[in-house]
């Protein structure tokens, strides 16, 4: 009974002593980030647009005359020359009065011959003193009155051809249809549309850009240009032409832009622009800075001092292809995690390299 309690009381100070021996936790080491300071930089934004090639000179060709449409010899697409008929209107009733009017002048030109005539023989008499001058004069009158009527009958010939040759539509220029308003058998009218002809020469890109695009300035004047199928074929290129009214319905403006020579890209290929609007000033970090707040965009923020990151908010103001621009909650020379952000926790000692 005796060795029994002496054994207890010994297991009760080994565990005494087992409890006294506290091993020690090493503390954990510095979690290694990257940071940037930031800075405050000029920047320039841009943004990519899809266009279409277009003729740099396009005109709307239409009758000068209305009436039915018999012929059309051309469709969107294809190739005409300056001068090449592209329409024909009926033309029977032109063609009428252009026979009339050739008639009233061949019937003219008899009547002032005559009259010529018969005023060279009372010239020729009135020297001979066989009529009196009242009745040269009165041959001179009819004379100028004949020439008066052959001049009349000469105009209204040129004007009944000029209607007859309205009813044959003829391109104004080398160029290709790229629009058609006309049948055979319609009943068109004076002026209205026929044919879109885009005239061959130089080729614009055309590009509806967002007006918010032109809140601080008209865009940069270089733009870069490419096929949307095979953007290898990218050109540099110059803004032509700014529209300067805003289409209401679709809120964007037209810019116009010259391609070189070497850019023989087919009318309507689409194509997209690189346009840069004009420079500003802001603070710009790369993609691997931002981190979440319960949803809010944030990044991880260190404090020099004690070498712990806290989590700050901030708001941007547009986002870019590898970098964003931060419009709140980060001032210059902060020291910005950009790199090892991912199992960061608040408050959390970190070692940094970097800028």
């Amino acid at each position: 009974m005796k060795l029994l309690r002496i054994l207890g009381i010994s297991l009760v100070f080994a565990c005494l002593a087992a409890c006294d021996d506290k091993t020690e936790v090493a503390a954990p080491p510095p979690q290694q980030v990257r940071v940037i300071a930031a800075a405050v930089t000029q920047y320039q934004p841009s943004a990519e647009i899809t266009g279409e090639v277009k003729a740099r000179i396009q005109t709307e060709l239409s009758f000068r005359v209305s009436g039915r449409v018999i012929e059309r010899r051309v469709d969107v697409g294809s190739h005409v020359r300056a001068g090449e008929v592209l329409a024909r209107l009926n033309d029977t009733e032109q063609q009428a009065d252009v026979n009339v009017a050739r008639a009233a002048l061949e019937s003219a030109k008899a009547v002032f011959k005559q009259k010529t005539l018969a005023f060279e023989r009372s010239t020729r008499l009135i020297q001979s003193q066989v009529i009196a001058k009242e009745m040269l004069d009165a041959a001179q009158k009819e004379l100028l009155s004949a020439q008066a009527a052959l001049e009349t009958a000469a105009a209204a010939l040129a004007t009944a051809e000029d209607a007859l040759s309205y009813t044959e539509l003829k391109a104004g220029a080398d160029g290709i249809v790229t629009a058609r308003g006309i049948e055979v058998g319609q009943v068109v009218s004076a002026a209205q549309s026929a044919f879109t002809l885009a005239h061959d020469g130089p080729r614009d890109a055309v590009f509806d850009v967002f007006e918010a695009f032109f809140l601080n300035g008209a865009p940069s004047a270089d733009v870069v240009v490419a096929p949307v199928g095979d953007r290898t074929q990218e050109v540099q290129a110059n803004v032509r032409e700014v529209s300067p009214v805003i289409d209401t319905k679709a809120g964007t403006i037209r810019i116009k832009v010259g391609l070189q020579d070497a850019a023989q890209w087919p009318l309507g290929t689409p194509v997209v622009g690189e346009i840069q609007s004009s420079p500003r000033e802001g603070i710009v970090l790369p993609y691997s800075a931002i981190a979440s707040d319960k949803g809010e965009t944030a990044v991880w923020l260190v404090n020099s001092e004690n070498r712990s990151v806290s989590l700050r908010k901030i708001s941007v103001d547009r986002y870019r292809k590898s970098d964003f621009v931060v419009a709140r909650g980060v001032s210059p020379s902060d020291l910005i995690v950009t790199e090892g952000g991912k199992f960061l926790r608040e408050g959390q000692v970190v070692a940094w390299e970097g800028k």
